[in-house]
């Protein structure tokens, strides 16, 4: 009977030690490179079960009603944000877009799907750098200061919570954002600390720079360290890439964009690591370009556009795309961006201003604050050696690094979805 006792205590034991029996598989990431994490789009296999549609109300809100907005942006009628809502009452999650993104865009629905199946109310809101919101919605319309940034997003916020009160009862308020939004999301965090409008519950940011300029900076130099010549360029690069895409077709048999079938092209012809790094830095200086065109004509011109010039919807727009698209974002920020706090403040140098943008100028409140976390990748290609091990330190059992996934290419794997819900709903890991 005794050694009976003793086996049975010591299964038990074993079991102990060793967990379950089923465990949980080790996360895995299809993608090894940084560059590809970050450009490729996942097939099904590696993606969470999210439902196909939600219930969605799309609504615009007017933060500045009696501004003009020049006749060149005819076709914007207004801030586009949404809602996601659940029948009954439920708490609800702000989102916060990354650079140059709208309300709408493919990683914004992601979520919403996410964060809807697990029982939530969500606001999607674009990013300040994109286009309507600096027409509509930036108070300065210079957009990259974070504390400027987080004031036009509250306001924005508030806003369309009182166009949606009608349709949904919230019990508590959320936030979170991806890349610039994850930023952003800390300093709007830091801001309702004094507002307090909605006194967030738990704050999630994902991917976020460290360091705005430092990113920035990164991404600028893509396009010039990975396409021959730089951006003046960029033209034969582009016919390369089509030349590329007919080759796949001719071997395969058909294309499309999906994500079955980049992985499979991917799988056959890897692409080689320049390439995708000028994809990056291409989409980057695409937005870029965008917003700087749009803040030098929502203040008058002079830096892309002449000073005052007239256009409407019959304006050729090719000669200031151009401009913007040989104009880095670094450009922006010395020859516009600082002269413009420069002459708010004429004691503040360059380097104090690339100091506030950044996390490290709130470290002391993100140290504190319990109720914020931090999802990354260690091989962030916008992240400077060693940012993502400072922000660890940061914020030390409320970070989760995975150790691939790029810029924000994991964000719909199931474990990285898993984390964000079990985040919000206050559970571990």
């Amino acid at each position: 009977m005794r050694k009976m006792f003793l086996l049975a205590l010591a299964i038990f034991i074993m079991c102990m030690l060793v967990g379950p029996a089923v465990a949980e598989k080790p996360y895995f990431f299809p993608y090894v490179n940084p560059y590809e994490a970050t450009v490729m789009e996942v097939p099904a296999v590696y993606e969470a079960e999210l439902p196909e549609k939600v219930p969605t109300k799309v609504f615009r809100v007017h933060p500045f009603p009696e501004r003009k907005v020049p006749d060149v942006f005819w076709y914007d009628q207004g801030l586009e944000c949404s809602l996601v809502y659940q029948k009954d009452e439920a708490p609800l999650i702000f989102i916060i877009a990354g650079t140059g993104a709208r309300y709408n865009s493919p990683k914004m629905i992601h979520m919403q799907k996410a964060f809807y199946q697990a029982g939530y109310h969500v606001i999607s809101i674009s990013s300040p750098t994109y286009s309507s919101f600096i027409i509509n919605a930036s108070k300065s319309m210079v957009p990259g200061d974070l504390n400027d940034d987080a004031e036009d997003l509250y306001r924005v916020m508030k806003i369309a919570l009182d166009k949606v009160k009608s349709k949904v009862k919230v019990t508590d308020f959320y936030l979170t954002g991806y890349s610039l939004g994850g930023i952003q999301s800390a300093y709007i965090s830091l801001l309702d600390e004094t507002e307090k409008q909605f006194n967030f519950k738990r704050v999630l940011l994902i991917n976020p720079p460290a360091n705005l300029y430092n990113s920035v900076s990164r991404l600028d130099q893509l396009l010039n360290d990975n396409i021959p010549g730089g951006i003046k360029n960029l033209n034969v690069w582009y016919q390369n890439l089509l030349e590329s895409f007919s080759s796949l077709y001719a071997e395969m048999g058909y294309f499309d964009l999906s994500g079955d079938f980049i992985y499979k092209a991917y799988k056959r012809h890897p692409p080689r690591e320049d390439f995708l790094a000028s994809l990056v830095g291409l989409s980057f200086a695409l937005s870029s370009a965008d917003m700087m065109f749009t803040a030098d004509v929502m203040r008058g011109g002079g830096y892309i556009t002449p000073k005052n010039v007239k256009m409407n919807n019959s304006t050729s727009l090719t000669r200031y795309a151009m401009v913007g698209l040989r104009t880095a974002f670094t450009d922006y920020f010395h020859e516009y961006f600082y002269p413009y706090f420069h002459a708010k403040n004429p004691d503040l140098t360059e380097q104090e201003l690339i100091d506030q943008l950044s996390l490290n100028h709130i470290e002391k409140y993100l140290r504190s604050s319990k109720k914020i976390g931090l999802l990354h990748n260690q091989d962030d290609i916008i992240m400077a050696p060693g940012e993502v091990d400072y922000l660890h330190g940061v914020f030390g059992n409320r970070a989760q690094i995975y150790p691939t996934g790029g810029h924000c290419g994991n964000m719909n794997h199931p474990d990285v979805v898993r984390f964000m819900v079990n985040f919000f709903d206050g559970q571990e890991g």
